[in-house]
């Protein structure tokens, strides 16, 4: 087994800070010492590992491939190390501490305030971080280590993380309440055709799986409007831009906008969703008495009954 090099986390700094700036000046600048101090400890480290991690030249400095490689994993355990030293100082008490929870839009804008504001009554001494997303930005989020967990789609989940499942959301079609379509108690994508729709980008996970199945279906699909956010989604169709196909989780927010919401139908459509952290890291104590909190309080949403007409 070879020997690993015996390299500081100020030294894994050092080199992070060189890549970050692209210059020995700025980053000595940064890290607040000599500029021929850093000129050493990055030869050091070089020599340490046999590899040569910088081209320099008079103007700039450039990470090698080699280097890259080294900088992203010198990254993930700086954050590593980081999360540990401030979670070793916490670990007997699991009422104090800090979680950084990456959600995609639909749970942070609909379940996440009410499961964070229950989680905060029973600890208050947690600093809770939220961030939301995309799908994609989600497991980015994860996989880097600058979030502890995230709560997203599963059905497609890579090896590397852990998944708990909380559930599956169906899609729900959600219109103003006097859309031609409110009167029926399901809408097929066929019926949806004709109609201008308020979208999501084409990156976000819950966009692709609709155009897949549209596709499939051979039926074109009028993106009108693309928003970035949940809110701003229902805003639009409240003023009348569009019709908008939203997971479940969006439901509530729909109801609240006075929007109706029914169910998608031919195809029913539904995403699996849950908590996802990365196998080789696990989570704190507080980011484990979260995930309790979360399984306790998850509510499966099912669109209210359409109201009959006298």
């Amino acid at each position: 087994m070879a020997a690993l090099p015996d390299l500081s986390s100020r030294e894994l700094q050092a080199i992070c800070t060189v890549a970050e700036c692209g210059s020995f000046v700025a980053a000595a600048l940064t890290m607040n010492i000599s500029q021929p101090a850093l000129t050493r400890t990055v030869q050091r480290v070089e020599k340490a590992l046999g590899v040569e991690l910088f081209h320099r030249s008079t103007r700039r400095v450039e990470t090698t491939a080699a280097g890259q490689e080294f900088v992203s994993l010198a990254q993930r355990v700086l954050a590593d190390l980081r999360i540990s030293v401030e979670n070793m100082r916490e670990i007997s008490d699991e009422l104090r501490g800090r979680s950084i929870v990456s959600a995609v839009m639909s749970v942070a804008y609909t379940q996440l305030p009410r499961i964070v504001a229950r989680y905060r009554k029973s600890r208050p001494g947690i600093e809770l971080q939220v961030r939301e997303g995309v799908h994609g930005t989600v497991m980015d989020d994860v996989r880097s280590g600058v979030a502890d967990m995230g709560i997203t789609y599963i059905d497609d989940v890579p090896n590397e993380f852990s998944v708990v499942s909380l559930g599956r959301e169906a899609f729900h079609v959600v219109m103003p309440r006097n859309h031609p379509l409110s009167a029926q108690a399901g809408v097929t994508l066929e019926a949806l055709a004709p109609y201008a729709q308020v979208s999501l980008p084409r990156e976000a996970q819950t966009r692709r799986l609709i155009d897949s199945h549209a596709a499939i279906a051979g039926v074109p699909l009028r993106h009108t409007v693309t928003v970035s956010q949940f809110a701003t989604v229902m805003q639009f169709v409240w003023a009348g831009v569009g019709v908008a196909i939203v997971p479940g989780g969006a439901v509530p927010a729909a109801l609240s906008a006075d929007l109706v919401a029914r169910p998608l139908t031919r195809p029913a459509l539904s995403q699996a969703i849950g908590v996802v952290f990365l196998k080789e890291r696990g989570l704190t104590p507080s980011a484990n008495g979260f995930l309790a909190q979360l399984r306790s309080d998850w509510v499966q949403v099912v669109a209210a009954p359409r109201s009959r007409r006298r």
